[in-house]
């Protein structure tokens, strides 16, 4: 008994070491964005709450992104007054479309925001797909500046599991609305290049701030822009991520799709 015990011990440890040390430090990768590496990875709302993850980033400057959301066919966001509150409270009563809706805040490096974008489904604000920026480099590897952001599936309005406040909720799938954005991008000849940052990690079952469950492979994936909107004919070039991480992607998508039948 004293072995068997001994040998439980010892694999519950390996499988400790492994899971939470081993692995986690194999595929955390930045080489290809090293000024990222100690950044957080989640947002945060107004009420210090854990948000939305970051998944997704762009390079280019202010300029760039704003013509390339454009020309991929996703709508800046009305700032939230009080005036865009009611007619956003109209929209999701009354079935009508605002294609240009507010989206809440959400802090990142203690700061909301520097610019939101949306892509309505069907007439009312109540679904919708948005992705909030936050310029976090001034020059990146590439010499220019860094966003990153968060894109989520805004799927219906109800009230927020951890305060009670009315809000949007978000489809769990958060992968899929960064490979939706990210096609958008492709599609209209605006991305270089793309290549894969590390961000929270393999998720399972994370929640966001109004406490709605989500999952995700956990790695950014970083969209270097074409420069003064100069469309490109040819399909993106993809900067391959370490073989390790390669890996676990495919394990991690296996899983999910086996998960969603």
């Amino acid at each position: 008994m004293e072995r068997v015990l001994l040998l439980a011990l010892a694999l519950v440890g390996a499988y400790a070491l492994l899971a939470y040390l081993a692995l986690p430090a194999l595929w955390t990768h930045y080489e290809h964005q090293r000024g990222l590496a100690n950044l957080p990875m989640v947002t945060r709302t107004a009420q210090g709450i854990p948000g939305d993850p970051i998944n997704v980033g762009l390079v280019g400057d202010n300029k760039d992104v704003l013509c390339a959301m454009q020309a991929a066919g996703w709508y800046p966001a009305d700032p939230v007054t009080l005036r865009s509150s009611i007619e956003i409270a109209g929209s999701v009563l009354l079935d009508r479309p605002y294609l240009d809706a507010p989206v809440s805040p959400l802090f990142y490096l203690d700061r909301r925001e520097d610019l939101a974008f949306e892509k309505p489904v069907g007439h009312s604000a109540d679904r919708r797909h948005h992705v909030r920026f936050w310029n976090v480099l001034a020059q990146g590897q590439e010499q220019r500046p860094v966003w990153l952001g968060a894109v989520t599936y805004d799927r219906s309005v109800g009230v927020s599991h951890y305060t009670g406040a009315i809000t949007h909720h978000i489809a769990p799938d958060i992968d899929a609305e960064r490979t939706l954005l990210a096609t958008d991008l492709e599609n209209a000849g605006m991305v270089e290049a793309k290549y894969q940052v590390t961000g929270i990690g393999p998720t399972m079952d994370g929640r966001n701030g109004g406490g709605d469950l989500y999952y995700t492979d956990g790695e950014v994936w970083i969209l270097r822009l074409v420069i003064a909107c100069a469309r490109r004919t040819g399909p993106a070039s993809i900067i391959p991520s370490p073989s390790a991480t390669e890996i676990k992607d495919q394990i991690w998508h296996a899983v999910a799709n086996a998960l969603k039948k």
